[in-house]
């Protein structure tokens, strides 16, 4: 095993230019998401869902060079949610239709999360597909959406994002 390494690290410093918003509008939607950092230096998801014009998700995604992950078994957070259930997304290449998810409860504390490679499954548009499991190889984009099929605000904290 190599040792970890930081895949993003929020400060008041954070340069965030490569963290993207993408809310459902792309698909006629009104949802709204914004991603800054507050004045604690965390990196912030916050803002609501709308399911108004077949929409229902909000997301940011950050996307980097391609990594090697092939040393490595998990990607762990630190984060503080507000007690709605998020989607962690990871894409081997930015370019795949489709993405590696899991999901992630939040409590309204900081809690530190662990997402084994073994355990995110191939998704698009909320589908399943016939696929093997993310294998950890490489690793091009991470991404949080929030979609639970219903209305709501939400605000996610983010302090480390950790591959193991």
């Amino acid at each position: 095993m190599s040792k970890p390494f930081v895949l993003f690290d929020f400060s008041k410093e954070s340069n965030i230019q490569n963290w993207i918003v993408v809310n459902d509008g792309v698909m006629g939607g009104l949802s709204k998401g914004y991603f800054s950092i507050n004045d604690n230096g965390d990196g912030l998801f916050r803002g609501n869902v709308s399911l108004e014009n077949n929409g229902g998700f909000s997301s940011v995604r950050y996307n980097f060079e391609s990594k090697s992950v092939t040393d490595f078994k998990k990607i762990t957070l630190r984060l503080k949610g507000d007690g709605k259930r998020y989607q962690i997304r990871v894409k081997t290449m930015v370019s795949d239709y489709y993405s590696y998810i899991a999901y992630v409860e939040t409590n309204g504390e900081w809690q530190t999360v662990e997402i084994p490679f073994t355990e995110m499954i191939p998704s698009f548009r909320g589908y399943k597909l016939d696929l093997p499991n993310y294998p950890g190889e490489y690793m091009e984009q991470f991404a949080i959406l929030i979609g639970n099929k219903k209305r709501e605000d939400f605000e996610l904290y983010l302090d480390k994002i950790i591959i193991e």
